[in-house]
């Protein structure tokens, strides 16, 4: 990899969690009915008109139960995906920095006189750029037109 082909886009970005609390209640479940008991002495009319209420009396399975777990080499290697890509996300936005504080290092000081630098800052405002683009940009001008 070279050392300045990283990018900020480079970097994994985790999507956005949907909102759990929304504006909408959820939804209630609907309550079945119960079915109508038959009078009668037999017995396995009366166990079929017993069995779908014992059914709907039973808690509603969970939606997590039918989900499948991972086993722990599974999970060990994820980790170890994670970790390695967080590690190499790390070390390019690391050398991103690096490259910045290299660019910046160089600073020139000169003394302005009171005029000067109120005009330079007037100007700054007025712009909305900072003072040390106006003054970078008339250097490279300045330099650009002499040949250098």
């Amino acid at each position: 990899m070279d050392r300045g082909s990283s990018s900020i886009t480079d970097f994994p970005v985790a999507p956005r969690r949907p909102r759990t609390a929304s504006a909408e209640p959820a939804p209630k479940p609907e309550v079945a009915q119960e079915p109508e008991k038959v009078v009668g002495n037999d017995p396995a009319t009366e166990a079929k008109a017993e069995a779908p209420a014992a059914a709907d009396s039973q808690p509603p399975v969970s939606s997590r139960s039918n989900v499948i777990l991972p086993t722990p080499e599974a999970r060990q290697e994820r980790a170890a995906n994670k970790a390695l890509e967080r590690e190499a996300s790390r070390l390019r936005l690391q050398e991103l920095k690096q490259n910045r504080a290299r660019e910046s290092k160089h600073f020139v000081n000169c003394p302005l006189d009171y005029d000067t630098k109120k005009r330079l800052e007037r100007a700054a405002s007025e712009n909305d750029v900072k003072m040390t683009v106006i003054v970078k940009a008339a250097i490279d001008q300045f330099l650009r037109d002499n040949g250098y």
